[in-house]
């Protein structure tokens, strides 16, 4: 039977997914001494580990640094908090560091990931939780120590943003063994008062310093306060375990202050942009309705009887001047037919053939002699004339053709 054989990358690719399979190895806390460290221009940091019976290879990248708050140097103690896996290329395992903190803050990292770990785990860190912070705040709570930079940064921007705003301020001891109860104590106060959203922190400091941002008790009396809180301990890069607890998280006191605090000058500019498109939209409806009356006015004017009688009034006018008008044309026509007639019966006239020179011929009875045939010598006849009438006898015929 043949055995199967591998490739060196096959080999190397299967440790890796051995490694990454591994649940304990993809976060693991590995304590010794630094050796060999260097600063590699891209900003990746790469170490060794070691203590007195081994070495571990271990890099921190860039991308990580924002959590380290000292510089590591050869020989110090450490304790580096990542995931060991398979560099495949080269077939050998190192730690991938996400957070190193000093051998002397060692157990305090360690307490302070093992009630992350719990805290998290009976869902106290889940979004559901996470009361919004209310736009208008008008009455601010403060937990915080009575004296410092924190405190004065707060009540400086908040009143710079609101000059009305109401703060009212619990002077809680923020550092040593009292201060977790005091703040606690802080919070049930405040809740009591009834502000509208609390800020809970301090300024910055070492993480004994802040411990008790990190105890059980606070983190619980944060999470189960029914008012809003933002957390505000230390710098951006620190954290801690209210941090998560908290509706919000603030990097900085100052910056809590301005996420609490609406700036009363922007709500003005928002307010007078918002009656200005009111004023606007207004002004567009009132237009528009008031052409709608008119249009409404109109058409009533239109259906009235007074229009009505106007409107029939103005029609007969029309029918009126289109029947003079009419009559005008017809009495145009007739007369002018009519003088066309006055012509034809003015060059028919007798009398105007008189005129010319001719003349009417007639018997004593007084009919028409239109035919020599019928007039004998000694006959009487009547000869009428344009001014009058010749009566002579006839002496003789003569008959003449034409």
């Amino acid at each position: 039977m043949q055995q199967n054989v591998y490739t060196v990358s096959q080999v190397n690719s299967y440790i890796k997914n051995m490694f990454a399979q591994d649940y304990m190895l993809n976060s693991v806390l590995v304590k010794g001494e630094v050796s060999n460290c260097k600063y590699h221009s891209s900003g990746h940091i790469y170490f060794t580990l070691k203590d007195a019976s081994g070495v571990i290879a271990c890099v921190m990248f860039a991308s990580s640094r924002t959590g380290l708050k000292f510089r590591m140097e050869e020989g110090m103690q450490v304790i580096v908090g990542g995931s060991i896996a398979v560099f495949e290329r080269d077939g050998k395992y190192q730690l991938y560091a996400k957070k190193i903190t000093a051998d002397g803050e060692g157990d305090l990292f360690l307490r302070f990931e093992q009630l992350k770990k719990e805290l998290e785990e009976q869902g106290m860190f889940d979004p559901c939780y996470k009361q919004p912070i209310p736009q208008f705040v008008r009455k601010l709570g403060v937990v915080t120590a009575p004296t410092g930079a924190a405190v004065q940064d707060i009540i400086n921007i908040s009143k710079r943003r609101n000059p009305y705003i109401q703060i009212i301020l619990y002077p809680a001891i923020v550092q040593g063994e009292l201060a977790a109860d005091s703040i606690v104590a802080g919070i049930h106060a405040l809740e009591k008062e009834g502000v509208d959203v609390m800020i809970v922190g301090r300024g910055g400091g070492s993480i004994e310093d802040l411990w008790a941002f990190n105890e059980e008790k606070v983190a619980k009396a944060v999470f189960d306060c029914s008012i809003p809180i933002i957390s505000a301990v230390g710098h951006e890069t620190d954290t801690t375990i209210i941090d998560f607890v908290s509706d919000l998280r603030a990097p900085t006191p100052s910056a809590a202050a301005e996420l609490a605090v609406f700036e009363l000058a922007a709500l003005d500019e928002r307010f007078n942009d918002a009656y200005n498109r009111l004023a606007r939209e207004m002004d567009l409806v009132i237009k528009r309705e008031r052409r709608k009356v008119e249009n409404g006015i109109s058409r009533l004017n239109a259906l009235s009887p007074q229009s009505k009688i106007r409107e029939k009034r103005t029609y007969l006018i029309k029918l009126e001047d289109n029947l003079s008008a009419g009559m005008e044309r017809v009495l145009r026509n007739r007369r002018h037919r009519l003088d066309i007639f006055i012509e034809k019966m003015n060059g028919l006239s007798p009398i105007n053939k008189m005129s010319t020179g001719f003349a009417y011929v007639s018997d004593d009875s007084g009919k028409m002699v239109k035919d020599i045939k019928g007039v004998n010598k000694g006959d009487k006849l009547n000869l009428r004339l344009v001014n009058g009438i010749v009566h002579t006898t006839v002496d003789s015929t003569e008959e003449v053709s034409f």
